[in-house]
């Protein structure tokens, strides 16, 4: 685990107790195997994987923010099982009614920023906004650390949602014309001769630092807030201690569900981008959109 992504500065109860149990196991894995392979690729560079990871140890051998994010992948599918309760149309529990709110809150987004076809993509979408909101919302817990608090949870999150959008735009487009897409519009031969290996060339690196924007943005305010709560609680307790931790959470809370959105809105709009409504063409006829309402007499 790189050195400048750790985000908790004292290891949880919980990531104690479990490498004490599982820890020996994985750490001679990792020195048989691991630790080999980051030593030949680090000693290229002058360096090793201890000097980029720290030291190996049992004690620290499954990292703290792999323990929380698996914690976060099981409380999401919790959550989401405690809040379905027993569905019913007649009579909904709170729970349900808070389900549906949220749902239909998100699936309205969808709709607004990637199109009336959203539904194909929201299992993904919603499962994002899920999963990051639980993640950032574990940092308000004892014995928790919010595993959005690592740079190396965002950018595996980021490097996801960069994979998941640009295989839609392959699978709906093909490789062709997904990577046309990035030569902007069309232009008249000489403006595309002059101009548009520019566009490719801005297209192409800005889509290439999504995942690095989109990592380092949650990484850095969920780290901050992180930061923000043991420094202002621990100037000068025991006073910073009463009435000003719960301040502080509520502010912890209003951070992790305005990068959730952030997050799971910017994945909307970057799915957007490279996908369309299906729709029907018959040249020199009608053009059906997928509703059957639509009809254009335009012949492509």
């Amino acid at each position: 685990m790189l050195l400048f992504a750790e985000g908790a500065e004292h290891a949880p109860l919980i990531v104690e107790f479990i490498n004490k149990y599982l820890g020996e196991p994985v750490y001679r894995f990792e020195l048989a195997w691991t630790k080999p392979v980051w030593d030949t690729i680090f000693g290229r560079f002058g360096s090793s994987a201890e000097k980029m990871f720290g030291e190996y140890t049992p004690e620290n051998a499954i990292p703290w923010y792999t323990i929380m994010f698996v914690i976060a992948c099981l409380l999401s599918v919790f959550v989401i099982w405690l809040l379905r309760d027993k569905l019913s149309e007649g009579d909904p529990s709170n729970s349900q009614m808070t389900l549906e709110a949220g749902y239909l809150y998100l699936f309205g987004r969808a709709e607004e920023i990637i199109g009336p076809h959203a539904a194909r993509y929201y299992p993904v979408v919603a499962t994002f906004a899920v999963l990051i909101l639980i993640s950032n919302l574990m940092g308000q817990f004892p014995m928790f650390v919010a595993p959005t608090a690592s740079v190396n949870v965002t950018f595996a999150l980021a490097i996801t949602s960069f994979i998941y959008y640009n295989y839609v735009g392959i699978h709906e487009n093909g490789l062709i014309n997904h990577i046309a897409h990035f030569t902007g519009p069309r232009l008249p031969l000489i403006l595309t001769i002059l101009i548009t290996p520019l566009i490719f060339s801005v297209e192409i690196i800005s889509n290439l630092i999504r995942p690095f924007t989109l990592g380092i943005r949650l990484f850095a305010n969920m780290f901050s807030d992180e930061q923000i709560f043991t420094q202002i609680t621990n100037l000068y307790p025991p006073i910073t201690q009463v009435g000003v931790p719960l301040l502080l959470t509520v502010l912890g809370v209003f951070v992790a569900i305005v990068q959730t959105i952030v997050f799971t809105f910017l994945s909307m709009i970057y799915i957007s981008e490279v996908t369309h409504a299906p729709h029907d063409h018959i040249h020199g006829g009608e053009h059906n959109e997928h509703t059957g309402e639509a009809i254009a007499t335009a012949h492509v």
